[in-house]
């Protein structure tokens, strides 16, 4: 493996599946695939999309101990979960199917991606409620930027909550898979980078944002997180909020406006979407983001009742020139993310099985 950390990292493929009509024989082929979990079968499907827009050199032109993966779940093991407590309960553990059984633990989901495409860097899973997907990027890019490897398949994939399971009527279902790799890399094969993202997570205790201070707080946290990424404050800002209506999603709601985000100028109202039950909704809309004009920023920003935070910069387009690289929210340092892409021509964009997560 090279001494040198990868910087500077693009996005150069993005695949997005949704559950809708979803069919693993097309998708992924018609052996092999039946018994996997739905969660897996969608983010094996996506990553497989983000590759072919890549090229099939992406990650031929390094050895396996340098690919890495992240994924970002809240409920892809929850339907399997119950199904496994259904069967213990009405005829005993002896009734568990020997080829599903071992998915009881969350960190197999991204297994047999990583045994497909021989990534033995790291293979990296994130449950933290609702921003999981953003850390996957987050930390998948800090992994890179400490030279554990040198290209990246982060994103994040959900299955449908059983009925009756807390947040089942707003449920996701679908998968977003980004492959990441440094700049020098994507311009010596001769692919367009589809642009870069950094990443900020931050914890807001729903007790401090239920106060009267609690969208001061907010606020600081934001800017604070946009300052880290590079964001200079003359540069227009666009802002997707995805958030609930818990104390700590009003809080930060509420902090969204110019003033409160230290000057900066927003390019509009900022857009407020409705958050679904799981991770999947803030990645979906990061891709969404990467649709616009080169050089736009855009924020996109989530938030938990439990108090997790994090802020995307999405910044199109990476490749145009070399200066991309002299911005703190591009560079790999430890802390940041910093690449993502725009959906390919054609991709299914990630839905759950009762609404689409990413209508726009």
């Amino acid at each position: 493996m090279s001494d040198e950390p990868a910087v500077g990292l693009v996005v150069t493929g993005i695949g997005t599946v949704g559950a809708d009509g979803f069919d693993f024989r097309t998708a992924l082929g018609r052996h092999g695939y039946k018994y996997l979990p739905a969660a897996s079968q969608y983010f094996l499907a996506a990553a497989k999309r983000a590759l072919a827009q890549a090229g099939p050199d992406a990650l031929a032109a390094v050895g396996p101990e340098e690919r890495g993966a992240a994924v970002g779940t809240n409920s892809a093991a929850v339907a399997l979960h119950h199904r496994m407590d259904s069967t213990v309960t009405a005829t005993g553990a002896g009734d568990l199917s020997p080829v599903t059984a071992p998915y009881f633990s969350i960190n197999l989901f991204g297994s047999r991606l990583a045994t497909e495409h021989d990534l033995k860097g790291f293979n990296l899973t994130f449950t933290s409620p609702r921003v999981a997907g953003l850390e996957a990027l987050q930390m998948g890019q800090r992994a890179l930027a400490t030279g554990r490897a040198r290209r990246l398949l982060a994103g994040a994939t959900e299955e449908a909550l059983p009925e009756g399971e807390p947040g089942a009527y707003t449920s996701e279902a679908g998968a977003v898979a980004l492959m990441l790799e440094p700049e020098p890399a994507a311009r010596g094969r001769g692919v367009a980078a589809l642009g870069r993202v950094g990443v900020r997570s931050f914890f807001l205790p729903p007790k401090v944002a239920a106060s009267a201070e609690g969208s001061e707080r907010a606020a600081a946290l934001l800017r604070d997180a946009l300052d880290a990424l590079g964001h200079r404050p003359d540069r227009p800002l666009a802002v997707t909020a995805v958030l609930d209506g818990s104390p700590v999603g009003e809080a930060v709601a509420a902090a969204l406006d110019e003033k409160a985000l230290g000057g900066r100028a927003l390019a509009g109202k900022p857009e407020r979407v409705p958050a679904g039950a799981g991770a999947l909704e803030p990645v979906a809309r990061v891709a969404a983001a990467l649709g616009a004009p080169e050089g736009h920023p855009h924020a996109v920003v989530t938030a938990a009742a439990e108090g997790n935070a994090a802020v995307c910069l999405v910044t199109p387009g990476c490749l145009e020139t070399s200066s991309c690289l002299e911005t703190s929210s591009c560079l790999e340092t430890p802390g940041d993310a910093s690449a993502m892409t725009d959906p390919p021509g054609g991709s299914e964009r990630p839905m759950d099985g009762r609404r689409r997560a990413s209508d726009r």
